[in-house]
């Protein structure tokens, strides 16, 4: 919320020099921030890949608990107050995935089948890009479930084609694309992968004291860890 009252007082000097009415103007501004803090202050999307086999993990992993949400709930939640809408991309166990969703009330979901989602993750990304209208969204796969808020707020500050939070030098989720990349992503060739297309634009490595970025989920040992790092957080 500082955030937003520095733009306020920015906003109070301007109206001063102008020789503007503080009191209608501002607490209109005010009422416009507040409505952005709500719905999703920097107007971005999200889009959360949800459709693979989760063959290594022995189980379905978008479903599988986390205390009394899923692995999926808590990836997505983590957008809440940043973004306006989240488009799931679901392909395998699609109706279980559409109804563990439709229980999520907190933030608009765009809910999108992937039919040929057994042709791999880019058939998802691109899917999830033909739902995105925003000049910039994230992308992650829904397995993320311990990302900091805080670190989404961090990288829809950050302006750039591609933004990575990186913890310990190494890169994690959920990036922030623009719609530059967007379109390049949409005119890619189905045997195409993200990992390529990324190449031909500039990268912003942001810092972050997160270590929920680089944590996945794609073997048991990885849902025990998983679950180890969260009761610890929240004890």
């Amino acid at each position: 919320m500082k955030f937003y009252f520095n733009i306020l007082l920015h906003h109070n000097k301007f109206c001063q020099k102008k020789g503007v009415l503080l009191t209608k103007n501002c607490a209109g501004f005010m009422i416009k921030l507040l409505n952005w803090s709500l719905r999703g202050s920097w107007g971005l999307e999200a889009i959360v890949l949800a459709a693979g086999f989760s063959s290594r993990a022995k189980d379905f992993k978008m479903l599988l608990p986390l205390g009394e949400k899923s692995i999926l709930e808590h990836t997505i939640s983590k957008f809440e107050g940043v973004c306006k809408r989240v488009i799931v991309v679901s392909g395998y166990r699609a109706e279980d995935v559409q109804e563990a969703i439709s229980q999520i009330h907190s933030i608009e979901i765009r809910y999108v089948y992937n039919e040929n989602f057994d042709l791999g993750m880019f058939s998802s990304i691109q899917k999830g890009c033909e739902e995105i209208s925003a000049t910039e969204f994230f992308i992650t796969p829904g397995d993320c479930p311990l990302v900091k808020k805080e670190t989404v707020q961090t990288l829809a500050r950050v302006k750039e084609n591609v933004v990575i939070p990186s913890y310990e030098h190494k890169g994690g989720h959920p990036i922030k694309l623009t719609n530059e990349v967007q379109r390049a992503i949409l005119a890619a060739g189905a045997d195409s992968n993200l990992r390529t297309i990324l190449q031909g634009f500039v990268k912003k490595y942001v810092n972050v004291d997160d270590p929920g970025v680089l944590m996945d989920l794609d073997t048991p040992e990885d849902y025990k860890r998983i679950i180890e790092y969260y009761e610890e957080q929240i004890e």
